[in-house]
């Protein structure tokens, strides 16, 4: 495995990337791209004052490219009160001055598309901030242009049915509002009232902010919270029909206007539903879609030690249209969401990974990967080896390929937002400042700070998280199977062991995994493969040929994995 100097890790690393192929050049880059979640104030400070900014995460782009990523997501950056972090945007066209400048902006675009990066953000369709130019001119100008801007009624009855999503923290969708002596409607926070998508003037509005940026250069969006843009009396005001048209109508304008612009749908909903959101080959709708479901039943998985929760999501999936991928996550700014599980589903989660309330948020759990496993270095791996091998684009979250802690007495979700740790340096190589300045403290519990925990120590180390993962990530990034190729799930002798393979035109490979904290021994069935050889591909290493009864047998760890390349007798 390649490993780089740890006293390179803001200079120049060498790298394989170009820069990034032009829409035409290739057109489907999301299936094969690895994504990377990057909270922008908690990566990297480029001026001492104690906020992660452009500069910083531009700096740190070599380590990026190294790693093997392929894209930046990255979460708002707009003006914004912060009560929800950036999520209450306050300025759709502008960036907080405490980031950097629009200049500082473009300049981190151009960096990284010149290293092979592309960069989609956050575009918070459903609301605004309260202190919203739109919002306060329409509470205080109910006649004038921005009058109807919002959802407005004289009293809170509308909508009945409409499920609160923050129960920890919200008693109804309607807030009243003094200054205008109405109830506005708001599906979140009651700072962030919801626009009045069936105004043609918003709809306009946001296709002008979504064309704003597109001219900055930024490769796509992730579209937050899109399940409830309209309203309507006797639903749950949930993937209604306006809401498909509407996002129909935003992609056939980006794809007029700004061919091969990436949309992501942020829709946390059942398969059958979220698949909505891809739209058809007719009437394209987003490229991209979170996979909310297959997530809580891969931690379930690693307790129950059976992936039959996991098979029975993968073989439910329903044909996807042309271009569309899955994305995949193991975590992220978010807490984990429970909300696509059952009762006895969700309280079994809670009692493996969320004993204490501390650990729980909304209908979910605010912890990092790593937390979440207990450290367990070999749960890690096999976490990641699923999700780099699931049909679908992985997202990663900045902090977990060096296996970072949380901290569960930070308010809301913060504990999963602290700075990232470069070096074991008082400051984690964040920033120059103080510490006692940083928005969020670092972690500081035994075997989770930045002495135990950093950058600079895992590039150091050839076996450390950090250069497994990278090596994973080259592997993948050599088999475009694992992106776009199609998945057949296979019966094992075993239910803790789960198999499936992943094919294209020029490779087939098996994955195999077991769920399990002891050693298995199984038979894989390959129906029709009798006689194929196969090569691990980690190491490169022969493997068994596949038997005349069509089975492979294999032997794992506890909590092993291998990804193994199948060849035909004639190859």
């Amino acid at each position: 495995m390649n490993t780089i100097s740890s006293s390179l890790i803001t200079g120049t690393f060498d790298t394989d990337t170009c820069p990034v192929p032009s829409p035409e050049e290739d057109p489907l880059w999301y299936r094969h791209a690895v994504f990377y979640e990057v909270l922008l104030g908690s990566f990297a400070d480029s001026n001492g004052d104690a906020i992660g900014d452009f500069k910083g995460l531009e700096s740190r782009l070599d380590y990026l490219a190294w790693l093997g990523i392929d894209c930046l997501w990255l979460p708002p950056f707009y003006p914004s009160p912060l009560q929800d972090g950036g999520y209450d945007v306050a300025d759709y066209m502008g960036v907080d001055p405490q980031y950097g400048t629009m200049d500082d902006f473009t300049d981190l675009v151009e960096a990284a598309h010149e290293r092979g990066i592309r960069i989609i953000i956050d575009m918070v369709l459903n609301h605004t901030s309260d202190q919203h130019p739109w919002f306060q001119a329409s509470r205080s100008d109910p006649q004038g242009p921005y009058g109807d801007f919002y959802v407005w009624r004289d009293t809170p009855d509308d909508y009945p049915d409409a499920r609160i999503i923050f129960i920890d923290t919200e008693k109804s969708n309607w807030s009243y509002d003094k200054q205008r002596g109405q109830y506005f409607w708001h599906r979140f926070f009651s700072h962030q009232p919801d626009l009045n998508f069936d105004n043609p003037s918003v709809r306009e509005a946001v296709k002008n902010v979504v064309r704003y940026w597109c001219r900055t250069g930024v490769d796509g969006f992730r579209l937050d919270a899109i399940p409830y843009l309209f309203e309507e009396n006797g639903t749950n005001c949930e993937n209604l029909s306006p809401t498909h048209d509407f996002i129909a109508e935003l992609r056939a304008m980006v794809d007029d206007e700004f061919p091969g612009t990436l949309m992501v749908a942020e829709a946390n909903q059942p398969p059958r539903e979220v698949v909505d959101y891809f739209g058809t080959d007719a009437r394209p709708e987003c490229h991209i879609c979170f996979h909310f479901p297959i997530m809580p039943r891969l931690f379930a998985a690693l307790r129950e030690e059976s992936g039959q929760g996991m098979r029975q999501i993968l073989a439910e999936l329903p044909p996807l249209p042309t271009g569309a991928q899955w994305g995949t996550f193991l975590r992220n700014h978010d807490e984990l969401t429970l909300e696509m599980v059952t009762d006895e589903e969700r309280a079994k989660m809670y009692q493996w990974y969320a004993p204490e309330s501390r650990m729980r948020a909304n209908i979910g759990i605010r912890r990092r990967l790593a937390p979440l496993l207990n450290g367990s270095r070999r749960k890690i791996e096999l976490a990641h080896a699923l999700l780099l091998a699931l049909p679908g684009s992985p997202f990663l979250y900045y902090g977990d390929e060096i296996g970072m802690g949380d901290n569960i007495w930070l308010k809301d979700r913060d504990g999963v937002r602290t700075p990232m740790q470069w070096d074991p340096s008082p400051s984690a190589g964040f920033s120059t400042a103080d510490p006692k300045d940083f928005r969020l403290p670092l972690i500081d519990a035994p075997n989770w700070d930045q002495r135990a925990v950093n950058v600079q120590e895992s590039m150091g180390r050839e076996t450390s998280l950090l250069n497994w993962l990278r090596e994973a990530l080259h592997i993948r990034r050599r088999y475009p199977a694992f992106g776009s190729g199609h998945m057949n799930l296979l019966s094992t002798s075993n239910d803790a062991v789960m198999a499936f393979l992943r094919r294209d035109a020029q490779h087939t490979i098996l994955c195999v995994y077991n769920l399990a904290g002891t050693p298995r021994c199984v038979d894989v069935t390959l129906p029709g493969m009798a006689g194929w050889t196969s090569r691990e591909l980690a190491h490169n290493s022969p493997f068994p040929t596949v038997k005349d009864d069509d089975t492979m047998q294999i032997t794992l760890t506890r909590h092993g994995f291998f990804w193994i390349e199948l060849l035909a007798p004639d190859y």
